[in-house]
């Protein structure tokens, strides 16, 4: 009854530990609960058999949490948490190309500070540089800067 027992508790720990590399890595709770079923297998074996039969038992459950760890790295289940694709940051996707600082153009809506305001034949969102800006009125570039453009009446 005892062997079962042990061993019970070192197979089951050891069952926690692969589940934790191979289906939810990162968690740790599964990898800790296996680690401290193993623990108590391993404690249980010292309690009721000898000590050369215990340090075997020892020796066994190292090995078989190795041997799953090994497993659960070889058989690449990381590459499927891993990043391999890169970001492309499109900050500035020149929309705002054509415009000078300077250049002349009308609001369409109020900008407070905030608002839609008209250059040439497009329509931009700009930001005012003194406040509110009712619309309709006409505006100059101020400066284009940080992919913003900042208008003055």
């Amino acid at each position: 009854m005892d062997w079962i027992i042990v061993l019970s508790l070192i197979l089951f720990g050891a069952l926690l530990v692969l589940m934790e590399v191979v289906f939810v890595p990162g968690t740790t709770l599964v990898g800790a609960l296996g680690l401290v079923f193993t623990g108590m297998g391993v404690f249980y074996s010292f309690l009721h058999f000898p000590a050369s039969v215990a340090y075997g038992v020892l020796v066994l459950s190292i090995l078989v949490n190795l041997g799953f760890l090994v497993y659960g790295f070889k058989s690449g289940v990381w590459n499927r948490f891993a990043l391999k694709g890169t970001s492309v940051n499109r900050t500035y996707d020149d929309r705002l190309e054509g415009l000078e600082v300077g250049q002349a153009g009308q609001t369409i809506s109020d900008c407070k500070p905030y608002g839609k305001v008209e250059f040439g034949d497009k329509m931009y969102e700009a930001k005012s540089e003194g406040g509110f800006i009712p619309a309709g009125t006409n505006v100059t570039i101020q400066k284009i800067a940080d992919n913003k453009i900042i208008i003055k009446p």
